[in-house]
């Protein structure tokens, strides 16, 4: 049965009788729904990482939402899609293993979008874990705001069409409309808890390393070609306190490096006489230094790991 916002089993966000409720729920859906954006607007601060670009999120991202009755548990996944790499079969690979572990599935579908064959996957895909695993999906219109009521209407009724959800959300992330009463639709499906599963104030459990590598791979890929996202792996090599820096105003040396597969790649990201990597590295240190609290040295290396998608050793070496 699919219902509007408020009216699945339990939603509302408040469990009977006054108790607390806490879990976990997965984003999924085709690449560049929108699953990011959502997780960072409901999460109230940038915790994953969003790009125009499709396939960005390479690893799951932990949000934490705490709130009076509810603890939710954001796990953001790379987009499911039709492999062409190693890497791909492996990012479709963690998206299966994370859908088995959560209470709720949230199924975004961007409403800028037709529904397409792309989602038609995921939705039998999604069917199969309903009926295995009973676990609730609730399908999500993301960027509701980037069309009118009568295309927004008539993207309802195709999602509805769809398959058999538990609830239907429309909601933009960006403008924050719903986003509120989305949580609320994903609280009521979460199990009792004796208390929250994070401490409150804890808004991700991602390790600051990997946090780090992500602000920089984010910067690297605004504005360069279509072919570049798939092939920029980030990995941090040090996090280190300059020595002897005063007290009171202390610096960290953090050392990047940036693997692409080609030179012609290399070329793109450095850019004419390393015009475009001073401009990632800027972008970068600013969210790092938010992350960290404090001033940091960003020393960024653009190296070459020729098919790194493609060969097992690389692909475990840059951590995937």
């Amino acid at each position: 049965m699919s219902s509007t916002p408020g009216a699945g089993e339990g939603s509302g966000g408040t469990p009977p009788e006054g108790g607390y409720v806490a879990g976990f729920t997965c984003f999924v859906g085709r690449p560049n729904a929108g699953k990011s954006t959502l997780t960072n607007a409901l999460v109230g601060q940038k915790v994953a990482i969003t790009s125009t670009k499709p396939q960005t999120t390479r690893h799951t991202i932990r949000g934490i939402v705490t709130r009076e009755h509810s603890q939710l548990v954001l796990v953001d996944t790379p987009g499911l899609h039709r492999p062409r790499t190693l890497l791909g079969e492996r990012l479709n690979d963690l998206v299966r293993e994370t859908l088995l572990e959560v209470d709720v599935v949230g199924f975004c579908l961007p409403a800028d979008q037709r529904i397409g064959p792309g989602d038609q996957f995921i939705a039998r895909e999604l069917a199969e874990l309903a009926q295995a695993r009973r676990t609730p999906v609730v399908a999500i219109a993301t960027k509701s705001d980037t069309v009118d009521r009568q295309r927004l209407a008539e993207h309802l009724i195709a999602v509805d069409q769809l398959g058999d959800w538990a609830a239907i959300v429309p909601c933009s992330a960006v403008r924050g409309d719903q986003v509120e009463e989305l949580a609320d639709v994903l609280a009521g499906y979460l199990p009792s808890s004796p208390g929250p599963l994070y401490p409150d104030g804890e808004l991700t459990d991602e390790p600051e390393a990997r946090m780090i590598a992500e602000l920089v791979r984010e910067a690297a890929l605004e504005g360069v070609r279509d072919e570049l996202p798939h092939s920029l792996a980030v990995v941090v090599e040090e996090i280190v306190p300059r020595e002897g820096r005063p007290e009171d105003d202390p610096l960290l040396d953090v050392r990047v490096h940036v693997f692409v597969e080609r030179d012609s790649q290399k070329a793109i990201v450095i850019g004419r006489g390393g015009s475009r990597l001073r401009e990632v590295g800027t972008t970068a240190r600013e969210g790092i230094e938010r992350l960290l609290g404090g001033r940091v040295h960003l020393d960024l290396h653009v190296k070459v790991a020729k098919d790194w998608q493609r060969d097992p050793k690389q692909l475990q070496r840059l951590g995937f």
